[in-house]
Order: structure tokens, then sequence, then C-alpha cells
């Protein structure tokens, strides 16, 4: 062992990030690149898929309503998880870049956590919007005003910084005595905890309180509204109506069990589960914050049916102009009742 991993440090300047540890020692440095391709996908798609729903919200005055605004929040949120780990994350597996400062570390830390109360609480939020657009349609836009929906926005930012805001605080007046090696990817709260010379029960029973109490009592306002809106779902006479309710549940429905399921089974292996190995919980870690970022998007765009359009709208758009510049000013494009580019004379 290299004379750093056993150096005493009363306040590192610098953390070390192994990666994905154990690849080293088993001679599979190699790996570290495989595993670069399916997380540099995943980053791309998360980026450009956001940004995307972003745009459309924005350009398309029909989606200037109450859920596509929290769905512009979600893909912010989104963002803000996935540009806050995977530079780093992919300098660490391309370029061997594994020093982080201390203040950068921790504040990537207090993002990571910070925004993943957001993105629950966003998800309430839209659990709110679908069960008064369901069960209580006439006063959906009196409710949920644009004003009102800015608050909520507010309120949701305002509860995760303050929630992680003690946790932070706390990891700031550690000493880091033993190393300064963390053993994953990205400032994990758990990680570091373990790197410091103090007494961390506190802060460890914290952590749990917010888990449970944050995605316990949101998944538990989440459940009760779609018990409502399923009752009011299948007390519905019109079998396409309900069809067409239902699907607009879906969408929201998929996102959040993508968000819920693999964040909890992180959080809970990572403290309980003492016999996983160290490079399965890192793996997870990386999946629960990269993962919802980047199929956000895709549920949304593919099951919605008002952002499918109008990005074929726009699609269909970008090729009428490329095929006129290649045919001439002289023609013209439209999109037939099928969705067909058709060439044709201009009149």
């Amino acid at each position: 062992m290299s004379d750093s991993n056993t150096t005493h440090f009363t306040n590192p300047s610098t953390f070390i990030l192994l990666g994905i540890p154990g690849l080293e020692m088993a001679g599979l440095e190699v790996a570290h690149v495989w595993i670069s391709i399916p997380f540099s996908i995943m980053y791309i798609i998360a980026i450009f898929g956001n940004f995307t729903i972003l745009f459309i919200v924005k350009t398309e005055p029909s989606l200037h309503g109450p859920m596509y605004y929290f769905l512009c929040m979600l893909a912010v949120t989104d963002l803000v998880l996935s540009m806050s780990i995977l530079p780093k994350t992919l300098s660490i597996f391309w370029f061997n870049s594994r020093e982080i400062d201390f203040s950068a570390c921790l504040t990537q830390m207090f993002f990571l956590h910070c925004f993943v109360v957001v993105e629950s609480g966003i998800f309430v939020a839209m659990a709110l919007d679908r069960y008064v657009a369901i069960c209580n349609p006439l006063r959906h836009s009196t409710i949920l005003r644009n004003s009102v929906v800015a608050k909520i926005g507010l309120a949701v930012v305002l509860r995760g910084g303050m929630i992680i805001l003690p946790s932070f605080l706390l990891a700031r007046q550690w000493p880091y005595c033993r190393t300064n090696i963390i053993p994953h990817t990205h400032c994990e709260h758990m990680a570091v905890m373990k790197l410091a010379c103090a007494d961390t029960h506190v802060t460890s029973y914290y952590g749990l309180f917010v888990i449970f109490s944050v995605m316990g009592l949101d998944g538990i306002f989440i459940a009760v509204s779609y018990i409502q809106i399923l009752r009011a779902i299948f007390s519905l006479s019109i079998k396409d109506t309900l069809l067409k309710t239902f699907g607009t549940c879906g969408s929201h429905l998929c996102a959040t069990l993508a968000f819920y399921i693999p964040a909890l089974f992180s959080f809970l292996t990572y403290r309980f589960g003492h016999n996983v190995p160290l490079y399965f919980h890192v793996l997870i870690g990386n999946v629960y914050l990269l993962v919802p970022p980047m199929i956000n998007p895709i549920i949304y765009g593919v099951r919605t049916k008002q952002i499918r359009d109008r990005l074929l709208q726009l699609i269909t758009h970008k090729e009428a102009k490329f095929f006129s510049s290649c045919f001439g000013s002289q023609t013209h494009f439209h999109v037939d009742l099928g969705g067909e580019l058709v060439l044709g004379p201009l009149p």
C-alpha cells in the first residue's frame, strides 16, 4: 500500500476518488474505459433529452401549464444531478484525474443529496397536479395557478436545501485524520463520513431520518394520490376516456418508480448491506443518479402526446428546410395528414 494510503490528515486540501475500487487490484484497469462507454451514453442522452424537453415547453405556448412547468423543474433537476457527477467520473475513467478539492468535494456532496430530495419533491408536486386534474378538473386552473406552481417549486428547493444543510455543516467541521482516499466515483455522503475521525452517529441517524421522512412521506403521499386517481379513473364509464386518463398518469408513475427503487436500494444497501461488494455499492450509487435523468425525457417524450407531436413538428420542419436548400426555393414541403413529408410545387 502506498504512503498516501496511510498518511494522516487533519485538514486535507484534497480528496482522492478511486472510481470503482477493486479493479486495479484485479488487474482490470482497462475496465474503467469500458465502463465509461455506457456512462457516456447515459450522460449524452440525459443532457440532450432534458434540454429538448425545456426547449419544447418554452417554444410551445400550448404547453405552458402546471404539468409541463413541473416537468421543466424535473428536467433542470436531472441536469444538475448529471452534470454534478459525470464530468468528474469520466475524468477518472479516461485521464486518471482522481484529485478533488476538499471544498469542491463537500459542495458536490451537498448538491447531489439536495437535488435528490428536490427530485422527490417534484414527483410529489406532479402527483398533486395529476390528482387535481383528474379528481377535480373544473377547479384545476384555479387551484394550480402559475403563482401557486412557482411557490410549490420554491418550497421544494428550499426543503431540499434545509434538509441537507445540517449534514453538510457537520461534514465541514469533522477532522479527517485517517486518509483522504474516497472509494467512490464521487463524494457520496456515507463514503465521506467513513473518513472522519469523529463520532458520526448523529449524522448517520440523521441520514436515516432523511431517507424515511422525505422519501417515505413523499412515497406515501404519491401512493395516496394514485389510489384516489385510480378510483376516479375506474369510475369512468367510457372506455376511451378511461384509457386516455390512465395514459396521462402512466409516464409519471414510471418515472417515479425508476427514481425511488434504485435510490432506496442504494441508500439501504450502503448502510445495511455489509456483505455486498464495494464495487456493487459504487455502481448502484451511480445508477440511481444517472438512470432517472436519462429515462425521464424518454418516458415523457414518448408517452406525452403533446410533447411527442411538437417534437415531430420540429423534426419535419428541419427536414423541410434541408430539402428546400437542396432542391431550391421554388419547391415547398408540407406534412400530410398521415405525418409524411410531401414535396410539391409552390402554388
